[in-house]
């Protein structure tokens, strides 16, 4: 009898555990990233009443409960934080906490702190890869560290090296000696400084024609005999109006522009009449002469406008002249058996003794799902399942409460048959 009040006991115990698992879920019902657990039972040892080949088996209750946590996928919501972030598939995010241990975490809801490093909620680092000062460019294949978004700075210019023109020419233009097209095109100097260099067009003849690059001569320094500021040549065309590459040479055209004015290195660039894909961007058709496209290389200084987290987990600096660059990149962890880490609060998770070494690596490799860049993952708790699962561990309670009670009353009567 008195085996049935520790087989109670131990039904009140486990369902206990089980109602503070549910307890905890609801609590966590709008936390970011948070992954539900669920309570699995297990008989204890049973023993056997009586003898011979059909004895009697009672057990002793119930173990204390398992408890999983399952990684499934959750929810992708929209939000508004610039740097917010969601991972789609599995694997995890990176982190550092004040320590120096490495953890990991499914919430991306992620700041900067006063040093301008990008962190959690509760201001763990998180990790990944920024710009090399070597390159200018985001290397992953070296160790991940803390990362920096950069605040107010200034992008360099870029010197305009060429330029290439898609354009025709009107094959039934008056030959008269007076320019049939003239097109700007905007270059900068390694200062940053604009520069307008006007492509002009003249038909001399039957299929032929002259250009002339320039720029305006105040550009350059007018009492430096050396001074540069055109170029001129020829086109020749066929019956057929291509471009003749034979009779036209060369079809890669230098101009050279200097000393300018501003105090810039002078400048060398380059109008190149073959296109990417080996065929002339210059046709000589019975149509308008136009140009249909213009793509001159090299950007002004621009100034920091705005930094944002992309997909794929690509940090971008926006400048003020419209232009992009990749300033960090967001590392993932693949754990083979996710289930096997411990919370560590703050919806972290460590790596015990049974966990699978985690591959460090960039999102969709190696098992690692995508980033979704102004996205946030909601947490796996399902209202439904946790009420549910309430009501059945607190009908559980009572009844084993009810075995504590009957058993209760059973003793007092055997006790009481004694006197």
């Amino acid at each position: 009898m008195f085996t049935s009040f520790s087989t109670a006991l131990s039904a009140l115990d486990a369902d206990t555990t089980a109602l503070s698992v549910v307890g905890n879920n609801l609590a966590n019902l709008n936390t970011p990233g948070f992954k539900s657990s669920v309570v699995y039972f297990r008989d204890l040892v049973t023993q056997s009443v009586g003898a011979g080949l059909s004895d009697t088996q009672v057990g002793f209750g119930t173990a204390e409960p398992n408890t999983i946590r399952e990684f499934t996928q959750g929810a992708i919501q929209t939000s508004t934080g610039p740097y917010d972030a969601a991972i789609q598939g599995d694997g995890f995010f990176v982190v550092q906490n004040t320590a120096g241990q490495t953890m990991y975490t499914r919430a991306g809801n992620f700041t900067t702190n006063a040093a301008g490093q990008l962190v959690t909620s509760t201001g763990e680092l998180v990790q990944g890869w920024t710009v090399n000062p070597q390159t200018g460019q985001v290397d992953t294949t070296g160790a991940t560290g803390a990362i920096v978004v950069p605040t107010g700075s200034v992008s360099p210019p870029v010197a305009t090296t060429g330029f290439t023109l898609d354009l025709n020419l009107n094959s039934a233009a008056a030959t008269n000696g007076s320019p049939d097209l003239s097109y700007p095109i905007t270059v900068y100097d390694k200062l940053g400084t604009a520069h307008t260099v006007t492509a002009t067009f003249t038909k001399t003849g039957t299929n032929a024609w002259t250009y002339d690059l320039s720029v305006p001569a105040g550009d350059v320094d007018g009492t430096d005999p050396t001074a540069s500021t055109s170029v001129t040549g020829t086109l020749a065309f066929t019956p057929t109006g291509q471009l003749d590459t034979t009779a036209t040479t060369p079809t890669s055209v230098v101009l050279n522009v200097g000393p300018l004015i501003d105090g810039a290195p002078p400048m060398a660039v380059t109008w190149n009449m073959i296109g990417s894909d080996g065929s002339p961007t210059l046709t000589q058709v019975a149509e308008s002469s136009a140009v249909s496209a213009s793509a001159p290389n090299g950007s002004p200084a621009a100034v920091l406008t705005n930094v944002g987290l992309s997909n794929g987990g690509v940090i971008e600096a926006t400048f003020s002249d419209g232009t992009q660059t990749a300033v960090g990149q967001l590392a993932m962890a693949s754990v083979r058996n996710p289930d096997s880490l411990v919370a560590e609060g703050n919806n972290n998770f460590s790596a015990t003794a049974a966990t699978a070494t985690p591959v460090i690596g960039l999102p969709g490799t190696g098992g690692n799902g995508q980033i979704e860049g102004g996205s946030i993952e909601a947490s796996t708790v399902d209202l439904a399942t946790e009420l549910t699962n309430l009501i059945v561990y607190q009908r559980a309670y009572e009844a084993n409460s009810k075995v504590v009670t009957s058993v209760d009353q059973l003793s007092q009567d055997t006790i009481n048959l004694i006197h």
